[in-house]
């Protein structure tokens, strides 16, 4: 069996990608073929910790600028990100991947609060553990809790999964001269604002070291193919 480049990784999932074509709500049908790209790398041994967004249910940034208070719409945000991390834990658990739900704002019926030891426990023990709520504080994106989280569990790397095929110089979707990078640094990731990840993540990343891996979720056997080490998106490091 092919083996993993990675001992320890963290998968930052898009919440958009969890509604599938409406881009809202949640679409069973993919949330089973995300499982199943999860499970494919599982079964490399690689410790999985997962994040996942909330903007398939709710955005607090979208909701401030249609009259709801920052704060209360981020966490409105965290509480859309606990809905989708059951929604992959029972995707998983249907499939034999054992997985743990941990929140960064305590739900004590449904998931355990966030602890770093008990974390990296449950990953050496086979567990994907599924990270909730952001950082629990508002005003951090779930791209800055994914870097904040891949440095505390001291992750390998950060694999981006999204629906683009990598980093571009400029959106792909509104212009077809867009170039995909192969490499790129978090200096230059933060200079040129591309928006992969925000500033406060892309920095957290480049001052602890971790390489981040954009790629498309989508395309099958991807997130194994990166776990594995070989060339897939887009490599954001600090060389």
């Amino acid at each position: 069996m092919a083996r993993a480049s990675y001992k320890r990784i963290l998968l930052k999932l898009s919440g958009e990608i969890f509604g599938g074509a409406k881009k809202y709500g949640l679409d069973l049908d993919l949330l089973r073929i995300v499982a199943k790209e999860i499970q494919a790398t599982h079964k490399l041994g690689v410790n999985i910790a997962i994040i996942v967004g909330g903007g398939n249910i709710f955005r607090g940034v979208a909701g401030a600028v249609n009259g709801i208070d920052r704060a209360t719409g981020d966490y409105m945000g965290m509480l859309a990100t606990a809905i989708n991390s059951l929604a992959i834990q029972d995707a998983l658990e249907k499939i034999g991947v054992p997985s743990r739900v941990q929140t960064a704002i305590e739900m004590k019926a449904i998931a355990e609060p966030f602890i770093r030891r008990r974390a990296i426990r449950h990953m050496e023990k086979g567990r994907v553990v599924i990270l909730a709520a952001g950082t629990g504080n508002p005003y951090f994106s779930t791209d800055t809790a994914a870097a904040l989280r891949a440095a505390e569990l001291d992750a390998d790397v950060i694999i981006k999964a999204t629906k683009v095929d990598g980093v571009y110089d400029k959106d792909p979707v509104q212009f077809t001269d867009a170039k995909r990078f192969k490499r790129i640094t978090h200096m230059e990731l933060i200079q040129r604002r591309l928006k992969v990840m925000d500033s406060t993540a892309a920095s957290l990343c480049m001052e602890n070291n971790i390489p981040i891996i954009v790629l498309d979720l989508l395309k099958s056997g991807n997130v194994k193919k990166a776990a594995q080490g070989k060339e897939i998106g887009t490599l954001v490091s600090n060389e």
